[in-house]
């Protein structure tokens, strides 16, 4: 018998095709609700078909937390875990099991390990730990993008954090994130002291490579009170200096560099960074010490300022590249032949080992 009552929670929109992938990962809950925001494809028969509850309804103008509320609002009281969930992912097998194992009454909510992207390879890509899965009570959604989890009761809200749960993203890249800037934009005019969405803005920002608006968001990240978090002071940083660098103003790119390095020097996404910019720069010798110290950091972090290019062949891939320009085979051989091995099938890597080795 069940310890607990659960249900999934999901919004959606023109989804049919991860319809059957979806159900048959969350069919074990008590409960699966869907609600649907406007399709015009085959997704609320599709869901219906798997036996999904699903309800019908528009939000204008559109808002993620608005919807997310009300799905939530429509899973009954006397529920204990609610799951939430977008039709893109998968929530791997035995979750239930674990989940059960592992709550108490007294939890609040768990958090656990999201895999965000995949590789051409099919290897991971950016991973890190949510936390959608939480207690009937005592929460809301805010923000009309980036939405977040809100704790509503005034006291520490308790976490457990469960081995073995893993949900797999497996975006649709037809999708635009087109509504993603104004909606951010929004989020930021009706919080400005929120230094999450104002991360996010200046984020995104870069991303439509809208630099001195990006800089101009990042620095007010760093003079917000609340932007304490050491990792994310550090992203912002490592960010203005990419895009200082996309200007062309080579002193702040390093001073921003350095900086994101001392902000947080237990990442090593600022290290890896920066040795990209170097190799732009022929500059060998401060590629091999940034790429050393990127290396030399051994535990991913679980917030999602981790990047998968630094955990993989990167490092490893510049510092054969700096080894052979100061004519260092061996160093360039051994250093490539690593970086083989988070890529084996990578054409370039293939290729420059061959050259290595021919070099000696």
């Amino acid at each position: 018998m069940s310890k607990y009552k659960i249900c999934v929670y999901a919004i959606c929109k023109n989804e049919e095709k991860f319809v059957k992938s979806w159900y048959n990962s969350v069919r074990d809950a008590d409960l699966v609700i869907v609600v649907d925001t406007g399709s015009t494809d085959n997704t609320v028969s599709s869901l219906k078909n798997e036996g999904v509850t699903v309800y019908e309804k528009t939000f204008t103008p559109w808002r993620f937390d608005e919807a997310r509320n009300y799905s939530l609002s429509l899973i009954p009281d006397d529920f204990d875990i609610c799951i939430c969930t977008d039709l893109d992912e998968i929530i791997e097998d035995n979750w239930r099991e674990i989940l059960e194992n592992n709550w108490q009454k007294d939890t609040d909510r768990a958090s656990y390990r999201y895999t965000w992207n995949y590789n051409d390879d099919g290897s991971e890509g950016y991973v890190f730990w949510i936390d959608k899965i939480h207690s009937r009570k005592n929460f809301i959604w805010k923000n009309p993008v980036h939405e977040t989890l809100i704790f509503t009761e005034n006291r520490k809200c308790n976490y457990i954090f469960p081995e073995g749960i893993q949900v797999s993203h497996h975006a649709d890249k037809e999708k635009p994130r087109s509504q993603y800037l104004p909606l951010l934009e929004l989020a930021q005019k009706e919080n400005p002291e929120d230094d999450r969405i104002t991360h996010y803005l200046g984020r995104e920002y870069m991303y439509y490579q809208m630099w001195d608006k990006c800089i101009d968001m990042f620095l007010k990240h760093l003079s917000l009170p609340n932007a304490k978090w050491n990792d994310e002071r550090a992203a912002s940083m490592r960010y203005m200096a990419k895009a200082y660098a996309a200007k062309g103003d080579d002193k702040n790119t390093n001073f921003w560099f350095l900086n994101s390095i001392a902000q947080a020097p237990n990442l090593r996404e600022p290290y890896t960074d920066y040795a990209v910019y170097l190799y732009s720069k022929n500059e060998w010798e401060g590629m091999i010490y940034f790429c050393k110290c990127a290396i030399n950091i051994t535990n991913r972090s679980k917030s999602y300022i981790n990047e998968a290019d630094s955990w993989g062949f990167l490092p490893y891939d510049l510092l054969a590249i700096a080894y052979y320009n100061i004519g260092n085979y061996e160093n360039a051989n051994k250093y490539s032949e690593t970086a083989l091995k988070y890529a084996p099938l990578n054409n370039r890597l293939i290729n420059n080992d061959k050259f290595y080795k021919e070099k000696i």
